[in-house]
């Protein structure tokens, strides 16, 4: 009779499953969140402070789980911990920030074959509350306007007529440097912003005190312009003017001016936008002015008279009446 040995006798060996099991992660959070951050430096090639700025959100899951490994992290898990971190008083775009981190991590596992699924996928990130534009006061914003001008004629002139056209009318710093002189209609009294967010134009109203700067400007303007040169606003060499340039132009305003504040070309447009709505109370006026051109505001727009928008702006901007009405009528 044969004898069959013990190794005849035994079944066959299981193969390895492709995904491993805790126990089978041999390495450990920490190896595998190197090679993780080793992949960001070489291959995505991201700054060491970024890595870094991920090795810190790796570390804290790491010690929030509490000693287990990456499949054994759940949403349920992630969830827990989000929780504790915004108890503890973590700001809502921290906490975002990371979650997004360990959804590339788990990603990354998951590529590497160490999950099945993306646990951070099913989790959703904090709201992050709505973050308040900085204004500037009414009378911080005549304050700044009525800064000592620079003592060079032609800065003096051009630098007037944009602050002045920023403020008055809410415009981006993109669309005010993309302006040619074809955008004004004759009286400066109306300014067609074509380039905005989006792709489409609109119709502002401009103020006396800026129709005021922008007919002195263009008097300065056609004595320095390049030939051909479409653009309202122009540097040294008689071309466009940069947004860089403008945001230059307005900080040395700022600080001739003694605000105490970065001043923006964007926080002009929020005072604008700020000052006009608490004098007015027209909300719909001021998106219209403003641009905005999500669905529900699109079809705001598409009812509303833009000669009310006209008689609205008249009476409620701080800048856009006279305080003397002068002799030649303009009003």
């Amino acid at each position: 009779m044969t004898t069959t040995t013990a190794a005849q006798e035994s079944p066959p060996a299981a193969k390895t499953p492709e995904v491993k099991t805790v126990s089978e992660v041999k390495n450990g959070f920490a190896e595998l969140s190197r090679r993780f951050l080793e992949r960001l430096r070489a291959v995505r090639q991201l700054s060491p402070h970024t890595v870094a700025a991920y090795r810190r959100d790796l570390r804290l899951l790491a010690r929030e789980s509490e000693g287990r490994q990456p499949p054994e992290i759940d949403a349920a898990m992630l969830r827990a911990i989000i929780a504790r971190q915004t108890e503890a008083g973590a700001h809502p775009a921290t906490v975002a920030r990371r979650l997004a981190a360990w959804r590339m991590f788990f990603d990354f596992l998951r590529a590497e074959g160490k999950l099945r699924a993306n646990a951070a996928r099913r989790v959703r990130a904090p709201k992050k509350p709505p973050r308040l534009p900085r204004a500037l006061t009414p009378e911080q914003t005549e304050h700044l306007l009525a800064a000592p001008p620079p003592a060079d004629a032609f800065l003096a002139a051009r630098d007037s007529a944009m602050f002045e056209l920023l403020y008055s009318s809410a415009l981006r710093a993109g669309e005010l440097v993309a302006m040619d002189t074809r955008d004004l209609d004759e009286g400066c009294r109306l300014a067609t912003v074509r380039r905005g967010k989006g792709g489409e134009g609109r119709v502002v109203p401009i103020g006396f005190a800026a129709r005021k700067a922008l007919r002195h400007w263009l008097t300065v303007r056609a004595g320095v312009a390049a030939a051909g040169e479409p653009a309202l606003f122009l540097g040294a060499r008689g071309r466009r003017l940069g947004a860089r340039a403008l945001q230059n132009r307005l900080s040395a305003q700022a600080l001739r001016a003694g605000t105490g504040m970065r001043v923006s070309p964007h926080v002009l447009r929020h005072s604008c936008a700020s000052h006009f709505l608490q004098s007015s109370g027209d909300l719909r006026a001021t998106q219209e002015m403003l641009g905005h051109k999500d669905i529900a505001a699109t079809q705001i727009y598409a009812r509303l008279d833009f000669q009310n928008l006209a008689q609205t702006y008249d009476r409620a901007h701080p800048r856009a009446r006279k305080q003397n009405k002068p002799a030649d009528g303009d009003g």
